[in-house]
């Protein structure tokens, strides 16, 4: 895999994945393998990334394999209120509390705040520099008043903003959230994971922007397909917020791309015409 050019995190990953199921089953037998495999309580698409790391894991060995296949399951994620993420951000301590911070107004993966470094902040032009992972893009985005005076307060001990690794974080917030969840009596909490705060992100900036081509450059996506489902996401969120709608008819390829990149979700086709609209 490293060979291949395939980032740490994922190789990492792999290993975990491969560990777990050998405890299961004799991982040397692609059918036994495949029997724990689909009696496992996990997402389709989650088998379908294992069965993709077996398939590697065998071709290694020079093992028979064939990969089974699980439909795939299109499920949007679960999107918080404001209020939710703000309680969980003043609910930790000073560093933990700044890095959701930043999660928040960044929608940054969380392998891209791990390698934040001092010099990616500039507090003069309240900016942060995400470096990208996992084949999106790099970008420049701005931050808050409020932000910039959190990390003001944290320590430069070295280059890295952060010094616990996204793994223990990961620990670290899920303890935090079990104690805001409790304390709160408010169960939506453990559906919050990091990568929520993306998800967040991305749907909050097409809220206010109704430019799908925005949000694509605040979360770095490469495909615009996989920005597209942000507004899905904000048209069942806001749904009761506004029933007016603005509609443009797209005769050409061109005026087509226009309308999805100025935020028209398209809605059916008539006379060779291509129909979009907006809500107002």
């Amino acid at each position: 895999m490293k060979k291949n050019g395939r980032a740490e995190a994922t190789i990492k990953r792999s290993i975990e994945v491969l560990t777990a199921l050998a405890k299961l089953c004799d991982l040397n037998n692609p059918e036994e393998t495949k029997l724990a495999l689909a009696n496992l309580k996990w997402k389709n698409n989650t088998k379908n990334t294992t069965a993709g790391i077996l398939k590697m894991y065998y071709k290694f060995l020079n093992i028979p394999f064939e990969k089974p296949k699980y439909a795939k399951e299109n499920e949007l994620p679960f999107i918080p209120t404001e209020q939710e993420i703000d309680n969980l951000i003043v609910a930790g301590c000073h560093r933990t509390a700044t890095r959701l911070q930043i999660f928040k107004e960044t929608g940054a993966r969380t392998g891209e705040i791990e390698k934040l470094k001092w010099l990616d902040i500039d507090t003069q032009r309240k900016t942060i520099y995400i470096t990208a992972e996992k084949g999106s893009n790099s970008r420049i985005l701005p931050i808050s008043e409020k932000l910039v005076a959190m990390l003001n307060r944290i320590p430069k001990i070295n280059d890295k903003v952060f010094q616990v690794n996204k793994e223990n974080f990961r620990k670290t917030f899920e303890s935090l959230r079990k104690r805001t969840a409790i304390k709160l009596n408010n169960p939506r909490f453990y559906a919050i994971h990091l990568h929520t705060f993306r998800h967040w992100k991305g749907t909050m900036e097409y809220h206010k922007t109704k430019d799908i081509i925005h949000v694509k450059t605040v979360l770095g996506h490469k495909d615009i397909k996989s920005t597209m489902v942000y507004i899905n996401l904000e048209s069942a969120i806001f749904l009761s917020t506004s029933n007016e709608w603005t509609h443009i008819v797209a005769k050409t390829l061109d005026e087509a791309c226009k309308a999805i990149d100025t935020g028209f979700e398209y809605v059916t086709e008539m006379d060779g015409n291509k129909i979009f609209r907006k809500r107002k």
